[in-house]
Protein backbone atom coordinates (compact mmCIF):
# COMPACT_ATOMS: atom_id res chain seq x y z
CA UNK A 1 0.00 0.00 0.00
CA UNK A 2 1.32 3.40 -0.93
CA UNK A 3 1.55 6.45 1.52
CA UNK A 4 -0.63 8.14 -0.54
CA UNK A 5 -3.47 5.23 -0.05
CA UNK A 6 -2.85 4.87 3.67
CA UNK A 7 -3.52 8.71 3.83
CA UNK A 8 -6.91 8.54 2.04
CA UNK A 9 -7.98 5.30 3.92
CA UNK A 10 -7.40 7.47 7.45
CA UNK A 11 -9.43 10.19 6.32
CA UNK A 12 -12.46 8.26 4.91
CA UNK A 13 -12.42 6.39 8.02
CA UNK A 14 -12.18 9.78 10.00
CA UNK A 15 -15.45 11.09 7.78
CA UNK A 16 -17.30 7.93 8.60
CA UNK A 17 -16.68 8.52 12.21
CA UNK A 18 -17.66 11.97 11.95
CA UNK A 19 -21.15 11.26 10.28
CA UNK A 20 -21.84 7.97 12.66
CA UNK A 21 -20.41 9.14 16.07
CA UNK A 22 -19.27 12.89 16.20
CA UNK A 23 -15.93 14.84 16.98
CA UNK A 24 -15.83 13.01 20.01
CA UNK A 25 -17.42 9.83 19.94
CA UNK A 26 -14.23 8.12 18.51
CA UNK A 27 -10.77 7.55 19.91
CA UNK A 28 -7.76 7.32 17.73
CA UNK A 29 -7.57 3.41 18.44
CA UNK A 30 -10.95 3.02 17.06
CA UNK A 31 -10.02 4.92 13.63
CA UNK A 32 -6.78 2.74 13.40
CA UNK A 33 -8.11 -0.27 13.85
CA UNK A 34 -11.03 0.42 12.08
CA UNK A 35 -8.04 1.55 8.69
CA UNK A 36 -6.36 -1.46 10.00
CA UNK A 37 -3.46 0.65 9.78
CA UNK A 38 -0.75 1.41 12.39
CA UNK A 39 0.11 4.43 14.92
CA UNK A 40 2.91 5.26 12.69
CA UNK A 41 1.01 6.03 9.98
CA UNK A 42 -1.49 8.48 11.42
CA UNK A 43 1.41 10.46 12.89
CA UNK A 44 3.46 10.42 9.59
CA UNK A 45 0.58 11.39 7.52
CA UNK A 46 -1.20 13.81 10.94
CA UNK A 47 1.54 14.86 13.41
CA UNK A 48 -1.09 16.86 14.82
CA UNK A 49 -3.10 13.91 15.31
CA UNK A 50 -6.80 13.92 16.08
CA UNK A 51 -7.65 17.10 15.37
CA UNK A 52 -5.08 17.08 12.45
CA UNK A 53 -7.15 14.47 10.70
CA UNK A 54 -10.29 15.66 11.91
CA UNK A 55 -9.52 18.63 9.59
CA UNK A 56 -8.43 17.00 6.86
CA UNK A 57 -11.36 14.69 7.06
CA UNK A 58 -13.83 18.33 7.02
CA UNK A 59 -11.91 19.27 3.52
CA UNK A 60 -13.02 15.97 1.90
CA UNK A 61 -16.29 15.86 3.12
CA UNK A 62 -16.87 19.55 1.44
CA UNK A 63 -14.68 18.57 -1.43
CA UNK A 64 -17.18 15.15 -2.05
CA UNK A 65 -20.23 17.39 -1.56
CA UNK A 66 -19.19 20.18 -3.58
CA UNK A 67 -18.37 17.97 -6.87
CA UNK A 68 -21.75 16.09 -5.99
CA UNK A 69 -23.43 19.60 -6.13
CA UNK A 70 -21.81 20.41 -9.62
CA UNK A 71 -22.82 16.99 -10.96
CA UNK A 72 -26.52 17.19 -9.91
CA UNK A 73 -26.95 20.75 -10.81
CA UNK A 74 -24.80 20.07 -14.79
CA UNK A 75 -27.72 17.26 -15.24
CA UNK A 76 -30.41 19.41 -14.75
CA UNK A 77 -31.76 23.48 -17.01
CA UNK A 78 -33.76 24.11 -14.05
CA UNK A 79 -31.91 25.01 -10.94
CA UNK A 80 -34.94 24.10 -8.75
CA UNK A 81 -35.03 20.91 -10.10
CA UNK A 82 -31.96 19.95 -9.48
CA UNK A 83 -32.27 21.09 -5.87
CA UNK A 84 -35.27 18.98 -5.60
CA UNK A 85 -32.71 15.98 -7.04
CA UNK A 86 -30.29 16.85 -4.74
CA UNK A 87 -32.38 17.01 -1.50
CA UNK A 88 -33.92 13.44 -2.82
CA UNK A 89 -30.47 12.11 -3.36
CA UNK A 90 -29.58 13.08 0.59
CA UNK A 91 -32.92 11.42 1.56
CA UNK A 92 -32.13 8.29 -0.08
CA UNK A 93 -28.77 7.89 1.48
CA UNK A 94 -29.41 8.61 5.25
CA UNK A 95 -32.62 6.02 4.81
CA UNK A 96 -29.92 3.48 3.31
CA UNK A 97 -28.11 4.04 6.07
CA UNK A 98 -30.92 3.42 8.37
CA UNK A 99 -30.47 6.83 9.58
CA UNK A 100 -27.02 6.33 11.40
CA UNK A 101 -25.25 8.48 8.86
CA UNK A 102 -26.01 12.37 9.02
CA UNK A 103 -23.78 15.11 7.65
CA UNK A 104 -20.39 14.94 8.62
CA UNK A 105 -20.11 18.70 8.68
CA UNK A 106 -22.82 19.02 10.37
CA UNK A 107 -21.39 16.20 12.97
CA UNK A 108 -18.62 17.69 13.38
CA UNK A 109 -20.29 21.04 13.92
CA UNK A 110 -22.22 19.73 16.85
CA UNK A 111 -19.85 18.16 18.72
CA UNK A 112 -17.31 20.97 18.51
CA UNK A 113 -16.65 23.31 21.53
CA UNK A 114 -15.63 26.56 21.99
CA UNK A 115 -12.14 25.68 22.24
CA UNK A 116 -11.77 24.22 18.98
CA UNK A 117 -11.16 27.03 16.84
CA UNK A 118 -9.11 25.33 13.95
CA UNK A 119 -12.58 23.17 13.34
CA UNK A 120 -14.84 25.79 14.33
CA UNK A 121 -13.11 27.86 11.37
CA UNK A 122 -12.81 24.92 8.94
CA UNK A 123 -16.38 23.99 8.96
CA UNK A 124 -17.38 27.78 8.53
CA UNK A 125 -15.26 28.09 5.98
CA UNK A 126 -16.72 24.74 3.92
CA UNK A 127 -20.25 25.60 5.10
CA UNK A 128 -19.42 28.91 3.18
CA UNK A 129 -18.06 27.56 0.22
CA UNK A 130 -21.01 25.63 -0.23
CA UNK A 131 -23.06 28.36 0.75
CA UNK A 132 -21.66 30.40 -2.06
CA UNK A 133 -21.85 27.66 -4.63
CA UNK A 134 -25.33 26.75 -3.96
CA UNK A 135 -26.35 30.88 -4.33
CA UNK A 136 -23.92 30.83 -7.90
CA UNK A 137 -26.63 28.01 -8.76
CA UNK A 138 -30.38 29.42 -7.21
CA UNK A 139 -29.18 32.77 -9.04
CA UNK A 140 -29.54 31.54 -12.35
CA UNK A 141 -33.30 30.85 -11.62
CA UNK A 142 -33.54 34.16 -11.88
CA UNK A 143 -32.71 35.50 -8.49
CA UNK A 144 -30.87 38.83 -7.35
CA UNK A 145 -27.79 38.23 -5.78
CA UNK A 146 -28.86 38.56 -1.84
CA UNK A 147 -32.09 36.99 -2.60
CA UNK A 148 -29.75 33.57 -3.86
CA UNK A 149 -27.72 33.73 -1.02
CA UNK A 150 -30.42 33.79 1.32
CA UNK A 151 -32.20 31.10 -0.12
CA UNK A 152 -28.79 28.88 -0.26
CA UNK A 153 -28.37 29.44 3.73
CA UNK A 154 -32.37 28.46 3.92
CA UNK A 155 -31.39 25.61 1.71
CA UNK A 156 -28.48 24.35 3.96
CA UNK A 157 -30.14 25.14 6.98
CA UNK A 158 -32.84 23.02 6.09
CA UNK A 159 -30.86 20.12 4.74
CA UNK A 160 -28.48 19.96 7.99
CA UNK A 161 -31.67 20.42 10.44
CA UNK A 162 -33.92 17.81 8.52
CA UNK A 163 -30.90 15.34 8.42
CA UNK A 164 -30.84 15.32 11.93
CA UNK A 165 -34.27 15.53 12.55
CA UNK A 166 -34.97 13.03 10.44
CA UNK A 167 -32.10 10.61 12.15
CA UNK A 168 -34.15 10.88 15.48
CA UNK A 169 -37.62 10.15 13.52
CA UNK A 170 -35.86 7.00 12.33
CA UNK A 171 -38.05 8.39 8.85
CA UNK A 172 -37.51 10.79 6.05
CA UNK A 173 -40.60 12.28 6.66
CA UNK A 174 -39.10 15.54 8.93
CA UNK A 175 -36.41 16.96 6.05
CA UNK A 176 -39.28 15.81 3.07
CA UNK A 177 -41.91 18.18 4.77
CA UNK A 178 -39.32 21.07 5.15
CA UNK A 179 -38.53 20.62 1.61
CA UNK A 180 -41.37 20.20 0.31
CA UNK A 181 -42.40 23.34 2.24
CA UNK A 182 -39.48 25.45 1.03
CA UNK A 183 -39.62 24.69 -3.05
CA UNK A 184 -42.83 25.73 -2.61
CA UNK A 185 -42.11 29.45 -1.31
CA UNK A 186 -39.25 29.09 -3.74
CA UNK A 187 -41.13 28.48 -6.90
CA UNK A 188 -43.79 31.16 -6.01
CA UNK A 189 -40.75 34.00 -5.55
CA UNK A 190 -39.36 32.87 -8.88
CA UNK A 191 -43.17 33.55 -10.22
CA UNK A 192 -43.38 36.91 -8.62
CA UNK A 193 -39.11 37.67 -9.89
CA UNK A 194 -40.64 36.75 -13.33
CA UNK A 195 -43.58 38.88 -13.09
CA UNK A 196 -41.89 42.03 -11.96
CA UNK A 197 -43.21 41.82 -8.77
Amino acid sequence: MSKEDSRKILVKTMQSALQSKGLHGVGLSEILKTAGLPKGSLYYHFPGGKEELALAAIANAEQEMARFLEQVFARFDDPLEALAAWIDSGLQHIAASRFKLGCPLAAAALDCSPDDTDLLLALHGAFTNLRDQLAGHISRAGFPTDAATDLAVLVLTSYEGGLMMARAAGSTDPIERAFRALLSHVRLQQKKLAHGH
